[in-house]
């Protein structure tokens, strides 16, 4: 099978590469940078095409505006790549029986105050244009009808681009203290774990009859507090002081989820998928980046 890969030069897209060197299946992987093949997801008629051309019978999509502060004033451009362009997508996958797999977020919540882990069926309550945005693309994906598995994943992190982990590893190396949020909770999710969920779900062809919405992290529960004092202590950092402090000291355009941890319960049981526990998978990706820094 021909399979499509959008996004591919960010965190997931990345890792998609690394895990698809040992599929069965061919991928094609597309970008705006260079070095891909240019796809332009907001444009029905180039994504047509791109399927025609290439005989594809599935897309994983992997590109969003994903910035969620300026997504606040950006205007239409975050509404066009979170909803309008996984609505091309799912549009064309629609036209030739194929399968859609698209990247969601933890930021369709935190409206309502949840406390107990967030199922897929609680209705969304996003407080951002972020959040809102990529609300409506699960629901313009739902409308067309395409075998759709829609992904809800939380505070991705891996050894490429810009991410949490990598701006902690340097903050506590380099400052002598640090004020972390403690208010915000819910789980780190190691980016080449959900490439791996996506991989075993596509190459042994489990998603047949099985279109919806399913959430994907690590397992456990943590703060961005407990996060930051984890990756010190694995970075070996021990002379930044790193102090809890609430949301309200760091100003933002946008209102972020108190409380975001996603329930797992319903992706396990359908793929039988194994989820490590945040740390352990923490631990992997770190010694990754402190090998590649030798």
């Amino acid at each position: 099978m021909n399979i499509l890969v959008t996004g591919a030069n960010g965190q997931l897209g990345n890792e998609m590469q690394l895990v698809s060197k040992n599929s069965k299946d061919h991928y094609i992987f597309t970008d705006v940078c260079d070095g891909y093949t240019k796809l332009d997801i907001t444009n029905i008629e180039d994504i047509r095409n791109m399927v025609q051309e290439n005989d594809v019978r599935c897309i994983i999509n992997c590109a969003a505006w994903t910035n969620v502060d300026k997504a606040e004033t950006a205007g239409n451009i975050v509404e066009t790549l979170n909803a309008v362009a996984p609505e091309n997508l799912a549009k064309v996958m629609k036209e030739v029986d194929g399968l859609l797999v698209h990247i969601s977020t933890d930021y369709v919540f935190g409206g309502d105050p949840y406390n107990t882990p967030c199922k897929e069926d609680m209705k969304g309550t996003p407080t951002g244009v972020y959040g809102l945005t990529k609300l409506h693309g699960e629901e313009k994906i739902q409308a067309t009808g395409v075998n759709h598995i829609i992904l809800r994943t939380a505070w991705l992190y891996s050894e490429f681009g810009h991410n949490f982990v990598k701006t902690m590893m340097n903050l506590t190396a380099t400052k002598p203290q640090l004020k972390v949020v403690f208010d915000q909770c819910g789980t780190p999710t190691y980016a080449g774990d959900l490439a791996e969920t996506i991989f075993t779900i596509i190459e042994e062809r489990q998603y047949e009859g099985k279109t919806g919405i399913y959430h994907f992290s690590n397992e456990g529960v943590c703060s961005w507090y407990d996060f930051t004092i984890k990756i010190a202590e694995l970075a070996g950092n021990t002379t930044c002081d790193i102090q809890p402090c609430h949301s309200n000291e760091f100003p933002s355009p946008v209102k972020r989820p108190a409380y975001s941890v996603l329930d797992k319960t319903k992706i396990k049981e359908t793929f039988g998928i194994k989820i490590p526990y945040w740390v352990d998978s923490l631990k992997k990706c770190m010694k990754n980046l402190q090998e590649q820094d030798k």
